[in-house]
């Protein structure tokens, strides 16, 4: 009984498929529900008190991952450990001693709100760079006319044309280039020494971004004040965001208003790009406190069985940090954000492990440090990774991979929800990689989920950019996040072990390891389109 999915499908088209399937039975047999709920009920458990970044629940749990890597016999991927060190800093901003200076005119929050981890002092002329975006596959270049070397540049938010669906900028969704990081690495590949980022002055009224559900009266008012906090060390330039009438005094040099240079941006795609006049700007950053510390990706290797495509890597990646504990010490838990992509990798690892066919490329699974705080852990390994990003071939990424999605003021009235979605997972990023996409489909004939797509199609709640499938998004990786969308417990204290479907999450790691098998061992692995799905 226990192989009967795998042998319904009788079709002759699909039976050597089915055939090659059967070499997976080993590792499809360890992934069971009863184990992922053992699992998750202690990861989400009181205990680990959720697991809030640099605090005792994360390195329980950073202990936990590494000692069940090498229970399934995995290598470890740093040295001859599961532990690479993320370097962080944790600190406040001095909001008194933080502002912006333009000629006489002096201006503090909430003009000018931003965070920056380093104390200084940021001074040049001020130029207006439109969206603040270089994308040559897209034949556009804000930087085009300008010189930022040594400026601080003015930005719009978002992207171009974000209300056409015809639009090079992937029609009504985002591409890579709408979020404040990619805006900050461009500006500073363009020699700025710091980012102004306006609101875009046309963006429809109500089209922004939910809050986190409300979870009862009062709830968010007992979110326990945290720093922030911030790779140690990193090569970053101040991003700091400026009121729309900040925007609008400084973009008056050029005789136009605002929401005119984004009409003329959207109408004709050619950048309105321009020198604000004479007047130096002193943008200063001041902490009030400031410590490092040291938190941990956790990443551990399946070796893969060609001589030399074993060089190659299919990543699966997840985050374990949550949000930790209220004022009122009730705990935010964690379980589905993100008890059960962790889980996930330790069960995708057990069985990979115990499957006695390796694929030809290398498997690395890796549960990253403080994605809450910004998706640290990854970026970190974008920049220090484990294995080479110019041969890591594809990525899976789980974040909130245990729930059914459900309508909740994180998304009321922005994104269509089904009524039934007790089957379902939604995969984000595809546009970027069709051949991802239909891997993933024909692996998806043998466990019959429904994928859905539609976050592709979002730039209101700017999923794209939110789990830790972005950072290698940005070095040309095929890199998708699997997840089963927003309900009510999203960020509450009621994010907790029983309410997650462990049948459908059972299926969803069934298919990815399928997926990863596949990625791993294919003659041709997906490809990466910088510009989109070819048309």
């Amino acid at each position: 009984m226990k192989h009967l999915w795998l042998l319904a499908l009788s079709l002759p088209a699909l039976a050597q498929t089915a055939q090659n399937r059967a070499r997976l039975a080993a590792g499809l047999d360890d992934i069971q529900a009863a184990k992922l709920r053992a699992d998750l009920t202690f990861l989400a458990s009181d205990a680990l008190e959720g697991r809030m970044s640099l605090e005792r629940g994360s390195e329980v749990a950073i202990q936990w991952i590494a000692g069940e890597f090498s229970k399934a016999g995995l290598k470890p991927a740093f040295g001859d450990s599961f532990l690479q060190p993320v370097p962080l800093v944790e600190y406040k901003m001095d909001r008194d001693n933080t502002f912006l200076k333009i000629g006489n005119q002096t201006l503090h929050a909430p003009d000018v709100t931003g965070n920056y981890p380093n104390d200084g002092v940021f001074r040049g002329r001020v130029v207006f760079a439109g969206f603040g975006i270089t994308a040559p596959e897209l034949h556009y270049d804000d930087y085009a006319s300008i010189d930022a070397r040594g400026k601080i540049v003015l930005i719009f938010n978002h992207e171009p044309q974000e209300y056409d669906e015809n639009s090079i900028f992937n029609g009504k969704g985002n591409t890579r280039y709408a979020n404040a990081r990619a805006k900050m690495i461009i500006a500073r590949r363009h020699g700025a020494v710091a980012l102004l980022i306006a609101p875009d002055p046309n963006h429809r009224e109500g089209n922004q971004r939910g809050g986190l559900d409300a979870g009862g009266r009062g709830a968010n008012n007992l979110r326990t004040p945290r720093p922030t906090q911030a790779i140690a060390d990193e090569d970053s330039i101040p991003v700091f965001n400026v009121s729309a009438k900040v925007a609008e005094d400084l973009l008056a040099a050029t005789g136009k208003k605002p929401s005119a240079i984004q009409t003329a941006i959207d109408s004709t795609l050619k950048p309105q790009s321009a020198a604000l006049g004479n007047v130096e700007a002193e943008l200063r950053a001041a902490t009030s406190q400031r410590k490092r510390q040291i938190s941990y990706n956790v990443a551990g290797i399946v070796e893969g069985s060609d001589p030399q495509l074993k060089n190659e890597t299919v990543l699966y990646s997840g985050h374990y940090d949550h949000d930790g504990l209220r004022v009122d010490g009730a705990i935010y838990h964690g379980a589905d954000d993100n008890g059960s992509g962790t889980v996930g990798i330790v069960a995708l690892a057990h069985a990979f492990a115990k499957n006695p066919v390796k694929p030809k490329r290398t498997l690395l699974f890796a549960v990253f440090a403080a994605e809450e705080r910004g998706l640290l852990g990854s970026y970190y390994y974008a920049a220090h990774p484990l294995r080479p990003l110019e041969t890591t071939r594809a990525q899976i990424n789980f974040d909130m991979i245990g729930r059914d999605e459900k309508d909740s003021t994180q998304t009321h009235g922005l994104i269509d929800i089904a009524a039934d979605t007790s089957n379902e997972v939604n995969i984000v990023g595809t546009k970027y990689s069709p051949d991802y996409r239909k891997e993933v489909e024909q692996a998806n004939e043998f466990v019959g989920l429904h994928l859905n797509y539609k976050w592709d199609d979002d730039t209101v709640l700017n999923v794209l950019f939110r789990s830790d499938q972005y950072p290698l998004l940005l070095h040309d990786i095929p890199a998708m996040w699997w997840f089963t969308g927003f309900h009510p417990d999203y960020h509450q204290i009621t994010d907790t072990a029983d309410k997650i479907n462990y049948a459908k999450m059972e299926k969803i790691l069934k298919l990815a390891f399928i997926s990863g098998f596949d990625f791993a061992d294919s003659a041709n692995p997906p490809k990466f389109y910088p510009a989109g799905s070819p048309k």
